[in-house]
């Protein structure tokens, strides 16, 4: 089994302060919040063995961050990580990408993708009801074999409020 830790990027500047949407970045205080909740998750022994980042720079901010903190030694960008992107793209690349010896693994998206994403995992289909806050995590255990959509389960959900404390 292998767990998967969707964390959303932290905290941007305003929708629509940019004309192009993907270059919003990181905020002073969201780039001080992710590295406080990015030390906690080193605090707590988490370890990633990659990183897969959205391309937009708020989530590739949010991914450095961990990275440099000491959660990963490997950072790849991943498109199916950007706004919209498709569960079953990721899923190929997971099958193609997992190892006997993978322990943990991180994605650092947006939401509401994240949040169809780990519903789609959990339960098959969306409830429109997990939703992922700025610099939040989701943990989820993937099934050793088989396709994890529908098979996985939840084993952690937090606010970044219950990690910067």
């Amino acid at each position: 089994m292998t767990d998967l830790y969707l964390i959303r990027h932290g905290i941007a500047a305003e929708h629509g302060t940019y004309q192009n949407d993907d270059e919003r970045p990181l905020t002073q205080e969201g780039d001080r919040k992710t590295r406080k909740v990015a030390s906690r998750l080193k605090e707590l022994e988490l370890e990633f063995d990659i990183i897969l980042t959205s391309p937009l720079i708020r989530a590739r901010q949010t991914a450095e961050i961990l990275k440099a903190a000491g959660l990963s030694q490997q950072l790849e960008e991943c498109a199916a990580l950007a706004p919209g992107g498709n569960l079953h793209d990721w899923v190929s690349w997971y099958n193609n990408w997992k190892t006997t010896s993978a322990k943990a693994f991180a994605l650092v998206g947006h939401q509401p993708d994240l949040g169809h994403w780990a519903e789609l995992l959990l339960w098959g289909n969306f409830q429109e009801s997990l939703i992922v806050k700025k610099a939040g995590v989701i943990g989820i255990t993937l099934p050793s074999t088989g396709s994890p959509i529908g098979q996985s389960q939840l084993f952690w959900l937090t606010s970044p409020k219950f990690l910067l404390s």
